[in-house]
């Protein structure tokens, strides 16, 4: 009766077949086994063509997946291939949340959504295990079916009980390898630690995620048994045995657009406001910075990387970093660049380390034994996307510094516990921080307001300073604004929430229009994949000549005996990688003067922000680069040079009041004076042998 009923549930699967996957099966005949090893199955299909067999395959999953691979089998196709080895990979079963796994999902199938944590190595592993007999050399076949290595009770030929040696040649092995999926933090509510699942997964399954991923995994709960030794214990792990894997979150390259995007993102791209439109798509609900919010457009769309023919590489993804007054909504716009780029990792100043943002050596049991592995950290998380760090003051002044090889050469290296490696880091970094006393202060330069290390800020291409200034014109137009996007979520959260709402979904439209973005997140996430993936634009001369124009006047102001240096060689790669990204946005092949008029005045406006000598109005590459001015070094100079002639007339030393008078003398404002000697004092170049009498070290 039994066996009538599998013979059923075969011819079933082989009609299933006919109907819903015959061309598929046909494509992997022709693929079969080199290109690809199995016919990827959808639940939902399944269900449509029997409910009571979908059903099943989730309760006795391995039982079903004998039956329908040995319809697989026995399929009738068009060409003279044997599918013996195919597998039947099912997906489309609605996912449960690791955390809510149960003693009932055991042996069922399930599906769990999350992030790629660890994923060990691939490495073979035994499925039919041929044991030569060392007394006669008769060959015995062990299935290696369950999690333990079996040897032979006993030799078939002489009967003895071993010893038996594994004949490797005459085995049969499969590919394996080990995942750990964890809940992906963004679905976690606040205060949930997120938990995590071991999958084992094998043949074409293996090597296609790596850590960062977020993927999608379909396959059998297993039970584990906690402990070992001795004591058995009666509480048991779950592991998945896992049949398929989809990746979730795409990079660029991988993101599945159809001819209909390709239409939409082509049409969108000619219009003559494209970059007014990536403007108004950009976080709508936050007020003004336009000029930001065009560079972050332009910061995902990225530069070009440049491979020379020497091997060497030049960086096209572009550095921003907001600083600002509280309460002008860069952590929001943060976020909001953080879902539009498809492979990105957000994280905050004051919850991050060294190791949490590049990468961390860690030992534990993940694998066989004790064993070394790598968890990456935010940077190599968001490779190939974009890395949002708030809070970028908060951090320990050692753990930001890790920054600075992820920054320029984008890759992270670690020489921890044996291993040495290096990893890919190639991401956007966009930061966001408060000034040193929490807001500006509009009587001190913006260059000694700014609490990060010169060597860090000078790697940044752009850095925008947000200000909180009371205006009465657009503080009105900024309450109308806040007014109408929380008017608009109250109108829809009513709607939506309330059983008996009176709202009428084109009521929610009409105040939606307002605050929506003007091209559809998903939709620009699709344009800014297909722009990265197809367009590699280049340099006209036009273009050339006004961005060099641009760089050599701004560096022939500082040619004068004692005028600064107005700025380097790092802001010319900006403009290029800038002008890159703007050519992007139209999907052109050539950066244009338009384009590089657009991004010097990007350029001129950050700078005039804060690469400026508040004292003397000069651009000064100093301000940021060092952290001090070239007027603020001749007053340091001028200083420890008066301290210096005065200190010998008298016993105890130059006196504070001497030094004071003859720098007010020489045109240095007194209280200027006054902060540089405390400056020097705490840097150690002058010391006080007695009360207010200084001498230089």
């Amino acid at each position: 009766m039994a066996r009538a009923e599998n013979q059923e549930l075969v011819e079933q699967f082989e009609q299933f077949y006919r109907r819903y996957y015959s061309d598929e099966i046909g494509e992997l005949a022709r693929r079969y086994p080199r290109e690809q090893k199995s016919l990827n199955v959808d639940w939902n299909d399944l269900y449509q063509f029997d409910a009571d067999v979908a059903e099943d395959f989730v309760a006795q999953p391995d039982q079903l997946q004998e039956y329908a691979e040995e319809a697989l089998r026995l399929y009738d196709l068009p060409v003279d291939v044997s599918l013996g080895q195919a597998h039947v990979r099912l997906a489309g079963v609605e996912s449960t949340e690791i955390r809510a796994l149960r003693s009932e999902h055991v042996s069922t199938m399930v599906a769990v959504k999350g992030m790629v944590r660890k994923a060990t190595d691939v490495r073979p592993k035994v499925q039919q295990a041929a044991f030569e007999c060392q007394r006669c050399g008769t060959l015995t076949y062990v299935p290696q079916s369950s999690g333990t290595y079996q040897e032979p009770h006993e030799c078939e030929g002489c009967e003895r009980q071993g010893p038996f040696q594994l004949n490797v040649d005459q085995s049969e092995f499969v590919d394996s390898q080990k995942l750990r999926i964890q809940e992906s933090p963004e679905g976690l509510r606040g205060g949930e630690t997120p938990q995590s699942i071991d999958v084992n997964v094998e043949d074409d399954l293996t090597g296609v995620v790596s850590p960062g991923d977020h993927v999608t995994v379909t396959g059998v709960l297993r039970l584990d048994e906690q402990g070992g030794g001795q004591e058995d214990s009666p509480v048991f792990d779950i592991y998945m045995d896992g049949r398929s894997v989809s990746v979730e979150d795409e990079e660029y390259e991988d993101m599945d657009i159809d001819d209909e995007d390709q239409a939409d993102i082509v049409e969108l791209s000619g219009s003559d406001d494209i970059y007014e439109k990536m403007v108004d798509s950009i976080a709508p609900a936050i007020y003004g910075h336009r000029q930001a919010k065009l560079a972050m457009a332009l910061q995902l769309f990225s530069g070009v990387t440049k491979h020379l023919p020497d091997g060497s590489r030049t960086r096209g993804d572009l550095h921003m970093l907001l600083i600002g007054d509280p309460g002008t909504g860069k952590s929001q716009l943060l976020q909001y660049i953080r879902h539009i780029s498809p492979r990105s990792v957000y994280t905050s100043g004051k919850g991050s380390s060294s190791a949490g943002l590049t990468a961390a050596a860690v030992r534990d049991d993940f694998g066989d034994g004790q064993q070394w592995t790598l968890e990456a950290g935010a940077v190599v998380l968001a490779d190939k996307g974009i890395a949002a760090v708030d809070e970028l003051d908060k951090m320990e002044a050692g753990d930001r510094s890790a920054l600075h090889e992820a920054l320029e050469q984008q890759t992270v290296s670690i020489s921890k516990a044996g291993i040495n490696a290096t990893l890919k880091a190639r991401c956007s970094l966009l930061g966001a921080a408060n000034p040193k006393h929490g807001r500006f202060d509009q009587y001190e330069g913006i260059g000694e307001q700014i609490d990060l290390e010169p060597a860090l800020i000078s790697r940044f291409d752009l850095i925008f300073t947000v200000t909180d200034q009371p205006d009465e014109e657009r503080d009105a137009e900024l309450a109308d604004h806040i007014l109408k996007t929380n008017y608009a979520g109250e109108l829809n959260t009513h709607r939506t929430e309330m059983t008996q709402s009176n709202v009428s979904e084109s009521e929610v439209e009409s105040v939606t229009d307002d605050v929506a973005p003007a091209i559809e997140p998903e939709l620009l996430r699709k344009y800014v994949a297909y722009s990265r993936r197809n367009i590699f634009p280049t340099m006209t001369e036009d273009a050339m000549e006004r961005i060099r124009e641009f760089y050599v006047d701004l560096r022939s102001q500082g040619t004068g005996e004692d005028a600064p240096v107005p700025v380097t060689a790092r802001k010319l790669e900006a403009l290029v990688r800038l002008a890159e990204a703007s050519a992007r946005v139209r999907l052109a092949d050539e950066v244009t003067a338009a384009d590089a008029e657009r991004v010097i005045e990007i350029v001129r406006a950050t700078m005039e922000d804060v690469g400026m000598d508040p004292e003397t109005g000069e651009f000064d590459a100093d301000v940021i680069e060092t952290g001090t001015s070239k007027s603020q070094r001749d007053r340091i100079r001028g200083i420890k040079d008066l301290i210096d002639d005065l200190q010998d007339e008298y016993d105890e030393g130059a006196p504070l009041e001497e030094v004071l008078d003859a720098a007010e003398s020489e045109g240095m404002e007194r209280s200027k004076a006054e902060s540089e000697i405390e400056n020097l004092k705490q840097k150690g170049e002058i010391y006080q042998p007695s009360p207010d009498h200084f001498r230089t070290l």
